[in-house]
């Protein structure tokens, strides 16, 4: 195939990255489902905030595996392989509502589900970066500003559902439409030729070469790694508690702020701010790697450090809506960004090569962040957990700051990658 050819077909190949990408984001839209939930089986907010820390914890850990499998198989036998277990976690997870089994939802749609979507989540990421090495940062944010649209579509679609089939109705609907939807896209999912490179583009001196790249063996021998893990891990751990709450923490401030007693209004406009920062989610990845490819992907990570710490210090004494809107928008506009950026942060670290398993296992940072930015918000009340999450982000901001990039020295050379 002619290189004209093929610079064409990266562009269907991207089309379809951000098609899986937007379907398996619509996991971060949990937090619509708690109260239907919680009232169809009288569980308790506790016990169904379990299931959001499964997912999520099984989708980090998931995802390494999901970096192993497609450098070894390619990407549509990875990334087959993960949306057929999500979209059937799915419907399992709908067969538990139905009968009524709080332990059959955490089995399939928290563990099934989950590893599915860490399996399938990495394959675009690490396939995209081999095709646009001269755009890096912003095809990443590209492919990954899907899963945070995800969340969106379900916010405006999925009270409404719920409303009229059930709520384990709506699980079936939906694991159909994942099912289908991502198996068409993974099929067109591949990597492009060995040392393709697109026209006219030489890769920058600053960043790791595909012939220079570190394997697995040699990253997790240097300290850049963990701190890498450490950033996206203190990123994750105050967007993903948040955004498990985020929907009641808005009825709340709802409440209060306008008096409105109804449980299905405030439902609604509950998952109207969920629907509206989940845009940010999704604008947020595009924006923040699209800069990055400007200011440098440390400079991105400590302006949104610095910036976050201060907003979730502020949080808890927000009584407007509006107000409460917009710092939640540009919450989930930076946790977004931080998923966005860190594949193009560790390929400039770490070379493309062998990128689906250096930053496969950069995302378990993800499932530990889950279960613990989870874990705050379910354990504390609301104060004390956004000013916890606030102390996180100054970490992350201290971690970033000591971040230079790693050097190939000898001692770092394994056998095999």
């Amino acid at each position: 195939m002619s290189n004209e050819n093929l610079m064409s077909k990266r562009w269907l190949i991207a089309c379809a990255g951000v098609v899986i990408q937007l379907l398996l984001g619509t996991v971060y839209a949990w937090s619509v489902f708690v109260k239907p939930v919680m009232a169809a089986h009288g569980w308790s907010q506790a016990e169904v905030a379990v299931v959001f820390m499964i997912i999520i914890g099984t989708i980090g850990v998931s995802a390494a595996f999901g970096g192993i499998l497609v450098d070894k198989k390619g990407p549509k036998f990875a990334a087959t392989t993960g949306v057929v277990l999500y979209g059937v976690g799915v419907l399992l997870g709908g067969v538990a509502l139905k009968m009524g089994s709080i332990w059959l939802l955490y089995i399939g749609y928290g563990v099934i589900a989950g590893i599915g979507n860490g399996l399938a989540y990495v394959v675009p990421i690490a396939t995209l970066i081999r095709w646009f090495p001269d755009k890096r940062g912003l095809i990443t944010g590209l492919a990954v500003m899907g899963f945070g649209l995800g969340a969106f579509f379900i916010g405006k679609i999925v009270p409404g559902l719920i409303v009229n089939i059930g709520v384990a109705n709506a699980f079936f609907a939906l694991g159909a439409v994942y099912l289908v939807g991502n198996s068409l896209a993974a099929m067109v999912l591949r990597n492009p030729p060995a040392g393709w490179l697109p026209d006219g583009f030489t890769p920058s001196a600053s960043t790791v070469s595909a012939a220079d790249s570190f394997s697995w063996a040699e990253a997790k021998k240097t300290p850049q790694w963990y701190m890498i893990w450490g950033m996206l891990f203190l990123n994750v751990s105050a967007g993903m508690g948040l955004l498990s709450k985020l929907s009641p923490m808005a009825q709340d401030v709802y409440r209060v702020a306008q008096g409105i007693t109804d449980p299905a209004q405030l439902a609604i406009l509950g998952g109207g701010v969920l629907a509206t920062a989940s845009i940010f989610n999704g604008l947020g990845r595009l924006f923040w790697a699209a800069v990055s490819d400007k200011i440098g992907r440390k400079n991105v990570f400590l302006i949104m450090f610095a910036t976050q710490a201060a907003l979730y210090f502020y949080l808890p004494s927000v009584t407007s809506t509006l107000i409460f809107t917009i710092i939640a928008c540009y919450l989930l506009a930076c946790l977004g960004g931080g998923f966005a950026v860190m594949p193009a942060f560790a390929a400039d670290s770490f070379g493309p090569t062998y990128i689906g398993k250096v930053y496969g296992f950069v995302l378990t940072a993800w499932g530990a962040a889950g279960v613990i930015g989870g874990l705050v918000f379910a354990k504390f009340t609301v104060q004390p957990a956004l000013w916890t999450a606030s102390a996180l982000l100054c970490c992350g901001f201290l971690v970033a700051l000591m971040f230079t990039r790693p050097k190939h020295v000898s001692h770092y050379r394994a056998k095999t990658p």
